[in-house]
């Protein structure tokens, strides 16, 4: 445009490029209290008012609408000006609307405008214009932009019906300025705006992705509106392409009535498609329902409310069937573009019901088809609000246009979505209807799809969980603190494991394995190997001979079965470790006395499945309060690193002084877990080896007579009531009677043990030289015998018995009171 002519430009003509089909536009801001806040030069030539007139004036007065257009032979009814909006439907807001701030969405139109009161004399406008609501804290409500009509008719030769039938011309998306080439340019089009203003409104086109209309030979900005807007004023989205030259057209006319329909399938096209990219960004279903939502708002509808079944939302399986009058609904996500907080008490987020009968939204539900109603009555909203317990919808749905669209997978309804348009937009048509539909069957696949990701991390999780013990963080002698971190590659579910396992005597057997690879089959061996370690523990297999049979087992159920695993008992009594070490990481020692940390060397070992290679026991001193730190390598090596650096790094952090053993292995997580690249799980067990203090500790050897059953009951009670347990000794001396005698009647060697140790229970244990396990049998009325092991088992806490080379050790533990 050429700015040097302005001021002999006469009121209500702007001068502008020549070239063909080139319109010069007005812009003009309007803040939130109506008032002009940016009036451009092409403002001034188009209305004839100076911007100092017009800034800071209400937008009303500057741009009137008038009441009807003069009298047209060929519309004597006046139907053309619609008060300032022409349409074929005779639907949608008017400016006037538009200016005072009752549309929350992009509108256009041709208006009829009267003479301003700055410029009584200057002849009615006939103008094409387009209104936008800007969004944000800032003070601005509305960019206006508008075009002479009549110049089209005088300079193009088109004829009013012609004039009608404009629709804007847009640029390729290619070709939209960069957002700091439009920001820049917008103040040299609107005197006064500041850099603030200019990167808001920038910042909206783009993010809304806005097509761009030219017009003047050099700037660009944004005039397409959303759906709802009457067709002739630019509710069909024309999609001819302005070339880079400045001689390219603003404004095209599009002469036939199918190429309008062509133009609004094709912005249908194009919000499918737009939303195809926007929605599914991520396989979270809380994520996925949000975006689903907000796809349509604004440019689609006024409301969107998501409901799902509720299985769906729970990650269950695929739901069972056609939903019916009893299949309960999650109303999950709402999005409005109302004013905030209209929809909360009355639309919360969150709730749960069965949808009545005689419903528009059961009908969409139970048939799987979308329901239009381009306008709810008085009576209909009565209806349905007459359906719901303490929820008055009338004053939100009355006068609304309502589409219910059915979320569908493999043709069952995972729920459905309600779309509304307020009552001063464009209602539903069956053209909205088969759009709805595509988005909702595009939302339900996405949906899906974050559903069965749910549900396989749900079933991961759970099997995960399954398989991890619940280790209990006392046990004789040692505290336990435990960490599993599942790992980040799909699936969650990996062949790293801990436990802790009781064994006679008052030791623990620690144990720490990995399973090579990721996924089901690793999680499944991960599960057979822990229950063959618990097993043979229980047997009281030593730890080398323990490793030997594990080999043995993996290599029978494969030749792919290939883990590391470490193996380690502790005795409290004797203040040492036994462990055996089969490929697996060294672990961490801390000495309690001067707080330093060391790498057990060990023999690594052959892993688990490889077979034909021997496994050795090392034997470790400790003292009381030293702790045991055993890992899976998830925790130490990281891709691109040496696993030297990682191991380093985990003695440095499990030397670190803590409150607890939480603390202790949390610093240990926060300490390795932040080194970037980890992707495999994680195993962390530590145990604190507080040790058993000899006075707390009783051992006596009996002969194997029948006499010695009440010696044994008489230095029970000694040392209990030495220890200050009266209220155990009753049950204690009735026990050990049991079990003493049991072993007196079986004993091949003429010598028993007896031993009491004290921790947080009293645990007894008696040791004789038949290997022979004793076995609960049903005793009958007349029977002598077979009773002894059925009250131990009715008054003990717990009990058990193992078998040690040609010994075996019965032990039964007694809960201490008011300790």
């Amino acid at each position: 445009m050429d700015r040097g002519s302005e001021r002999d430009t006469p009121p209500g003509r702007g001068i502008g490029d020549t070239a063909a089909g080139r319109i010069p536009l007005a812009v003009v801001v309007v803040d939130r209290a109506g008032l002009v806040s940016h009036w451009s030069s092409g403002a001034r030539r188009l209305f004839g008012v100076d911007r100092e007139d017009a800034v800071g004036h209400p937008a009303a007065d500057l741009l009137p609408v008038s009441g009807a257009l003069p009298e047209d032979p060929h519309d004597p009814q006046g139907r053309a000006a619609l008060d300032g909006f022409v349409s074929y439907d005779g639907a949608g807001p008017d400016l006037e609307s538009s200016l005072g701030g009752h549309t929350g969405y992009a509108t256009a139109g041709r208006a009829r405008l009267r003479p301003p009161r700055q410029a009584p004399d200057a002849e009615r406008l006939d103008v094409l214009w387009w209104a936008y609501p800007l969004v944000g804290p800032g003070p601005s409500r509305l960019l206006v932009l508008a075009a002479d009509a009549t110049r089209l008719r005088d300079e193009r030769g088109y004829d009013d019906e012609t004039a009608e039938r404009i629709s804007p011309g847009f640029a390729r998306h290619t070709e939209l300025p960069a957002s700091e080439d439009l920001e820049r340019r917008l103040p040299d089009i609107l005197p006064n705006m500041g850099p603030g203003l200019s990167a808001r409104i920038v910042a909206q086109v783009l993010e809304l992705g806005y097509p761009v209309l030219e017009f003047s030979q050099f700037e660009r900005v944004p005039v397409t509106p959303y759906w709802g807007v009457p067709r002739r004023a630019g509710r069909a989205r024309a999609e001819a392409v302005v070339p880079r030259e400045p001689t390219a057209a603003a404004l095209l006319p599009v002469d036939a009535e199918q190429d309008l329909e062509y133009a609004a399938v094709r912005e249908r096209l194009e919000f499918l498609n737009e939303v195809s990219s926007r929605i599914g960004s991520s396989l979270d279903l809380g994520e996925t329902i949000r975006e689903v939502t907000s796809a349509a708002v604004p440019r689609f509808a006024d409301f969107a409310g998501t409901h799902l079944r509720a299985a769906v939302l729970a990650g269950e399986g695929f739901p069972d069937g056609p939903p019916d009058a009893n299949t309960v609904m999650f109303r999950v996500w709402v999005e409005h573009n109302d004013e905030p907080g209209r929809w909360d008490d009355t639309t919360p987020v969150g709730e749960s019901f069965a949808f009545p009968e005689h419903t528009p939204f059961y009908k969409c539900m139970v048939t799987g088809e979308p329901v239009v109603i381009p306008r709810v009555t008085e009576e209909l909203s009565e209806r349905i609000s007459g359906e719901f317990e303490k929820r008055d919808l009338r004053p939100l749905i009355g006068g609304r246009s309502l589409l219910i669209v059915p979320l569908k997978a493999r043709n069952v309804v995972l729920g459905f979505m309600v779309l509304m348009r307020r009552p001063d937009r464009a209602q539903f048509d069956d053209m909205d209807r088969t759009t709805g539909a595509e988005l909702a069957a595009r939302a339900g696949l996405v949906l899906d799809n974050a559903r069965m990701y749910t549900y396989q991390e749900n079933v991961a999780d759970t099997l995960q969980d399954s398989m991890l013990p619940q280790v209990s963080p006392r046990m004789a002698g040692c505290d336990i603190a435990t960490r599993y971190l599942p790992g980040t590659r799909l699936g969650r579910i990996g062949g790293d494991w801990f436990d802790t396992i009781k064994l006679s005597g008052s030791r623990t057997a620690l144990v720490v394995g990995d399973v090579m690879g990721h996924g089901l089959n690793s999680a499944a061996m991960m599960g057979q190997l822990r229950t063959a370690v618990q097993t043979m523990a229980a047997m009281e297999t030593p730890p080398a001979q323990l490793l030997r049979n594990l080999d043995d087992l993996a290599r029978r159920l494969g030749d792919n079965y290939l883990a590391t695993c470490l193996y380690a008992v502790y005795d409290p009594i004797r203040g040492e470790l036994t462990l055996a070490n089969a490929g697996h990481i060294p672990p961490v020692l801390v000495r309690a006395e001067d707080g330093s940390s060391e790498l057990l060397e060990l023999p690594t070992g052959a892993p688990i499945g490889v077979g034909g290679v021997p496994f050795e026991v090392s034997r470790v001193k400790v003292a009381p309060g030293d702790r045991l730190v055993l890992c899976t390598d998830g925790l130490v090596e990281v891709r691109g690193s040496d696993i030297g650096e990682g191991l380093a790094a985990l003695c440095e952090s499990a030397a670190h002084p803590a409150a607890s053993m939480d603390d202790a292995c949390d610093t240990i997580i926060r300490a390795l877990n932040t080194r970037g690249g980890r992707k495999d799980d994680v195993a962390l067990l530590m145990a604190r080896l507080n040790g058993i203090p000899d006075e707390h500790v009783a051992a006596w050897r009996l002969d194997a007579d029948p006499r010695e059953v009440a010696r044994a009951r008489r230095l029970v009670r000694e040392r209990l009531l030495d220890w200050g347990l009266p209220q155990t000794v009753e049950t204690a001396e009735l026990l050990v009677s049991e079990v003493v005698t049991n072993a007196i009647r079986h004993a091949e060697g003429d010598r028993i043990g007896l031993r009491v140790v004290r921790t947080d229970a009293l645990l007894f244990e008696v040791t004789d030289d038949e290997p022979a396990l004793p076995a609960m049998i049903a005793a009958g009325p007349d029977d002598e015998s077979g009773r002894g092991l059925r009250v131990v088992s009715r008054l003990a806490r717990e009990w058990g018995a193992s078998a040690t080379g040609h010994r075996k050790t019965v032990w039964f533990e007694q809960i201490i009171h008011n300790q």
